[in-house]
């Protein structure tokens, strides 16, 4: 299988090797160690900035439509544990912010297309996203299911207007998950993946991270996170893109948040910082169960899981 890469290299137009894993696109004909870590430092920073500011932003657009009194630091407060609407708003356009934070990332530090970060095609195969929404909405019903059975108590009473937090959850989960998962799963896989020349160390080290940018968690949860972030990361190095990963974490987010919001418990479950050792594993049971179904999805589909020829040169057929 051959690796060498392209001759092209010019502008932000880098091409990956051939035959090479997602998880190891970085490795282009510049590639140098520090610039992944670089491309880390900077990714991270953006983060902090960029989803902070965007977030107060909307919450402040909130407090100055809506009036409701008091000082904006307790309407802050408030947004930031899901009190309001625009809290959930702003949390969520803030995090999507990561999505082009990974593109310009990867275009800047390593001159190579964002379309790299959706799959080794390279683009984002909605077919599959498509397909790995649906076995997601099934298999994530299920632990949805045991959480209320388990749960005694738990009954409906939706917070007040609570059509206008589903709309929110409905729309802008999808852009929130997708940027948690282009971030970790995309930049950060391959980021950390490009470092050594196997694939583990960047699934497990960005996987790592993600738990850890959960903030404060007991270690059930943690190891919830982690292993959620396991999940996806091995989906993205054996289906060769990030699909499967944003299609579990929309449906995932949809679910808790939209069951929050029927429930008037949507704070706790924006705030959630422990969780049982039986949730987890049911947590993670789910997921699992979501992998092995999705994984097998791709290989009906007889996904390509490594880079092809440069563009020009031919791609084999009846792979996608």
């Amino acid at each position: 299988m051959s690796t060498t890469p392209s001759t092209r290299s010019y502008g932000f137009d880098l091409q990956p090797p051939t035959g090479v894993s997602y998880p190891q696109l970085l490795r282009t004909q510049t590639y140098v160690w520090w610039r992944s870590l670089l491309g880390v430092v900077v990714a991270l920073s953006l983060y902090f900035l960029m989803v902070a500011l965007i977030s107060q932003a909307v919450i402040l657009l909130g407090f100055t439509i809506t009036s409701p009194g008091g000082t904006f630091n307790a309407y802050y407060q408030k947004s930031v544990a899901f009190g309001t609407a625009f809290g959930v708003l702003g949390t969520n356009l803030g995090i999507a912010a990561l999505t082009p934070i990974a593109f310009v990332v990867i275009m800047v530090v390593h001159q190579l297309r964002p379309r790299w970060l959706g799959s080794v095609r390279p683009r984002l195969r909605w077919r599959y996203l498509l397909i790995s929404v649906g076995i997601a909405a099934v298999t994530l019903a299920i632990n949805l299911v045991l959480s209320v059975v388990t749960q005694p108590g738990t009954h409906i009473a939706p917070i007040p207007n609570a059509w206008v937090y589903i709309v929110i959850i409905l729309i802008t989960s999808p852009l929130q998950a997708a940027g948690e998962e282009y971030l970790f799963r995309g930049y950060l896989l391959q980021a950390f993946g490009s470092v050594v020349r196997t694939p583990w160390f960047g699934v497990i080290v960005s996987s790592f991270v993600f738990a850890l940018f959960h903030g404060t968690q007991n270690l059930p949860l943690f190891l919830d996170r982690f292993a959620f972030g396991l999940l996806a990361a091995m989906l993205v190095w054996r289906t060769g893109g990030i699909e499967a990963g944003i299609g579990a974490h929309v449906i995932n987010n949809v679910y808790a948040f939209g069951l929050g919001t029927l429930t008037g418990t949507l704070s706790q479950t924006r705030g959630v910082q422990q969780i049982g050792w039986a949730s987890a594993g049911f947590d993670v049971g789910s997921f699992a169960l979501f992998a092995v179904l999705a994984w097998l999805a791709g290989r009906g589909l007889k996904l390509r899981t490594v880079t092809g020829p440069p563009a020009g040169l031919g791609v084999a057929g009846g792979v996608q």
